[in-house]
């Protein structure tokens, strides 16, 4: 026991969570395990990790869709919403993504620019507002505290449900910055007071979460650069010194790319077990039942091309980096090394050799003698070595595809009977 529980503190701590809390989670999941019954279908390590991963999924807080972790609205709008953070954190934008999210649920908002003191962040503000077609509340640079006093009558008047405050921040918590946004949250009486948090700080989100609550009382979290390499300990940190729930996760650059919080898969991802659900809906937003269909017909009668290889490497990287994909699936995040990745270029570099074949070719790679390589290897900047490799790796995954493909149809052959 001792041994599985060593490995789950290091597996924290790399996870970024703060050491003061790891400490005490191993000790409570010891209080537990000990004379723990161990299923006959487990050892006693695997029993360890089950109670460590249901701990985990209880201490990151309620789940999605659960009282706690929906957005609190006023009885009569507009609803306020002010978001609060560090310089950095990604406040701008995700009061833009929340917008939408709000906006596609119904409820349209006034986005107002209270951050007075970052360059372009009205600009930037506005641009987005552009892009998800609602309404921006500017007034330069004079006071916030007032911005914010007129941008809530200014909702009024529109008859606009929600109002998102995009307030200042800092390089680090001070008494300005508190202060000011204490006189924000006076004057606007908010619903929710979310603190943007980037999953990337680390250990010091400990202390920027405890600061902002202390200060202001937040009601909930949205996290931000969840698709990085992060493990997502800095969520543990923050429930754990705040109480407050996370309610969203920002996973990428996109204003559609914020989702609810999932307990479960964040425990799974902080103990480097993957986090399959996430990727099986990234990969559902993008490929149908229907398409996959198709591509299975087409590997089972052999007739997958390098078109349909360029058609498939395009659908995955919509999904986001290749490094990312396979740090999803379990029992691979924690098998690949930790400095693991997969360079962006060198399927750039697949994509313009396929582009730079004729369409007979790509149907035929048969066809590709000598002189065609050499001709594909000038017309995509490439080496005919590249070009080698390329035609090499589609033959193998092809005669692969075929055995797997025999395998199957034998196996459901009928049994013949015995004479």
């Amino acid at each position: 026991m001792n041994e599985a529980l060593r490995e789950v503190r290091v597996a924290l701590l790399e996870a970024d969570v703060s050491l003061a809390i790891a400490k005490a989670f191993v000790a409570r999941v010891k209080e537990r395990a000990v004379g723990a019954n161990v299923l006959e279908s487990l050892t006693p390590a695997q029993t360890i990790l089950t109670i460590v991963h249901a701990e985990l999924v209880e201490l990151l807080g309620p789940p999605s869709g659960s009282p706690q972790a929906r957005l609190r609205f006023a009885d009569a709008p507009p609803s306020i919403i002010l978001l609060v953070g560090l310089q950095g954190s990604g406040k701008t934008t995700q009061a833009g993504k929340l917008a939408l999210r709000l906006k596609e649920g119904g409820r349209r908002s006034l986005l107002v620019a209270a951050d007075v003191y970052r360059p372009a962040a009205i600009d930037q503000l506005q641009t987005l507002g552009k892009q998800i077609d609602l309404p921006v509340f500017e007034r330069g640079t004079s006071n916030p505290v007032r911005i914010v006093r007129e941008g809530i009558a200014e909702a009024k008047r529109l008859g606009l449900s929600t109002v998102i405050v995009d307030t200042a921040g800092r390089l680090q918590i001070d008494d300005a910055l508190m202060a000011e946004l204490a006189e924000i949250k006076m004057v606007a009486q908010p619903q929710e007071i979310l603190l943007v948090a980037d999953a990337m700080t680390g250990q010091e989100a400990t202390n920027v979460a405890k600061g902002f609550h202390d200060r202001l009382g937040i009601t909930g979290v949205i996290l931000t650069k969840m698709d990085g390499d992060t493990r997502g300990g800095a969520a543990l940190s923050i429930h754990s010194v705040t109480g407050a729930p996370i309610k969203f996760v920002g996973v990428g650059e996109k204003l559609a790319a914020l989702e609810p919080f999932h307990p479960d898969r964040l425990a799974s991802r902080i103990l480097g077990m993957g986090d399959a659900l996430t990727l099986i809906e990234k990969t559902q937003s993008v490929y149908s039942e229907e398409q996959a269909r198709k591509l299975q017909e087409k590997l089972r009668k052999q007739n997958f091309t390098l078109d349909d290889f360029l058609e498939q490497m395009r659908q995955v990287r919509k999904l986001g980096s290749m490094t990312d994909l396979l740090k999803m699936v379990p029992g691979l995040s924690r098998a690949l090394p930790k400095d693991f990745e997969i360079p962006e270029r060198e399927l750039t570099k697949v994509e313009a050799i396929i582009c730079s074949m004729s369409r007979g070719e790509r149907q035929n790679p048969d066809l590709l003698n000598g002189s065609r390589r050499k001709r594909i290897a000038r017309g995509s900047g490439t080496q005919v070595s590249d070009v080698n490799r390329l035609v090499k790796q589609f033959e193998q995954a092809r005669q692969m595809a075929k055995h797997l493909g025999g395998k199957k149809r034998r196996s459901l052959l009928p049994l013949r009977p015995s004479s």
